[in-house]
């Protein structure tokens, strides 16, 4: 349980504290405007952080396990090395944000903008992806294994020695030379 009220957070924030590895589980931050917040190592289980503005936010080495995030900005975020296990990032822009080395393992983003992402070398087994924007966003040596990515507009996205094993990206937008380097075993959908 966090250690601090929703009240008290928000006031360190307006005074411009980081909130840097401090235990905010189970916090309720939604409709707050977070821009800019250091999160970095901070304990967000269980958070809920919907509809917040979190641009900019650093979320490195963070547990953001199970946090609800339906409708976040969040873009140009940084998620390096977090852990978003189970996370609901659904309906939320995260256009040019960082995950590289991130757990992302059955993480949530039915819809969501993921625009210039960088996933590189990020865990994103059974990962839900459907309907995403992943233009030009890079899974280089991600791992993909049963990722659902059906409808998702993977144009000019890279997947350079990813591990897409039994993934689904039927009905997604992609040209088939994207995964040449990329491990596609039980691939459904690929022409």
């Amino acid at each position: 349980m966090a250690q601090y009220t929703r009240e008290e957070i928000v006031k360190r924030i307006r005074n411009g504290e980081s909130l840097a590895g401090l235990d905010l589980s189970n916090v309720d931050l939604s409709y707050e405007s977070l821009k800019g917040v250091d999160f970095s190592n901070a304990d967000l289980r269980e958070a809920h952080l919907q509809n917040s503005n979190l641009d900019s936010a650093n979320f490195t080495g963070a547990n953001l396990q199970k946090a609800f995030m339906f409708g976040c900005n969040v873009q140009n975020a940084n998620f390096s090395t977090a852990n978003l296990t189970d996370t609901n990032l659904q309906d939320s822009n995260l256009e040019k944000a960082n995950f590289q080395n991130a757990n992302l393992h059955h993480v949530s983003l039915f819809g969501s903008n993921l625009e210039n992402a960088d996933f590189s070398h990020a865990d994103l087994t059974r990962s839900r992806l459907k309907r995403a924007n992943l233009r030009r966003a890079r899974f280089d040596s991600a791992l993909l294994q049963r990722a659902h990515l059906e409808r998702a507009d993977l144009t000019d996205a890279s997947f350079d020695q990813a591990d897409l094993s039994e993934a689904n990206i039927s009905n997604a937008h992609f040209d088939p030379r994207q995964f040449d380097r990329a491990q596609t075993q039980g691939l459904i959908g690929l022409k």
